[in-house]
């Protein structure tokens, strides 16, 4: 499941009473366009990438495909209440090596145990288990009948 979170234009009502209905729309389709299809292109200029972010009853997880990068260069780290994930890409083309560095931060649900993170690098695909606290499991209380 990918989210993809969507905020309307700041703009959208300052505008004027004369201006078309339709106006803008080619820019909001476009804006939706490269927000969900963006990574398909590759790594955005600004050095982020796609992430996925889910959960079940006992963890919650941050998968992020990274295709081509080097497990040395990868680091994940729990700052402040944040996930902070890092890569360094680096490639080359003849006798240049080009190096692209990829920041993602994501905040970290209040009910995660930052003590017990894990990460892992399998096949080009970094997976960062996210255990939550015991006291945020659900329970399951026994009613009796009398």
């Amino acid at each position: 499941m990918r989210i993809v979170r969507y905020s309307y234009p700041n703009n959208r009502f300052i505008s004027s009473f004369r201006q078309s209905p339709w106006a803008g729309l080619e820019g909001e389709i476009d804006r939706l366009f490269e927000s969900t299809l963006g990574h398909v292109v590759g790594a955005p200029a600004s050095g982020r990438f796609p992430v996925d972010v889910f959960e079940d009853k006992e963890n919650a997880y941050v998968r992020a495909e990274l295709p081509g990068i080097n497990r040395a260069d990868l680091g994940v780290e729990v700052v402040d209440g944040y996930l902070n994930l890092k890569a360094t890409r680096k490639t080359k083309s003849g006798e240049s090596e080009e190096t692209v560095a990829l920041n993602r931060s994501v905040v970290l649900p209040e009910n995660v145990d930052a003590e017990k993170v894990s990460a892992a690098y399998e096949n080009g695909v970094l997976t960062v288990t996210l255990p939550k606290k015991e006291e945020s499991k659900p329970k399951k209380i026994a009613v009796t009948v009398n």
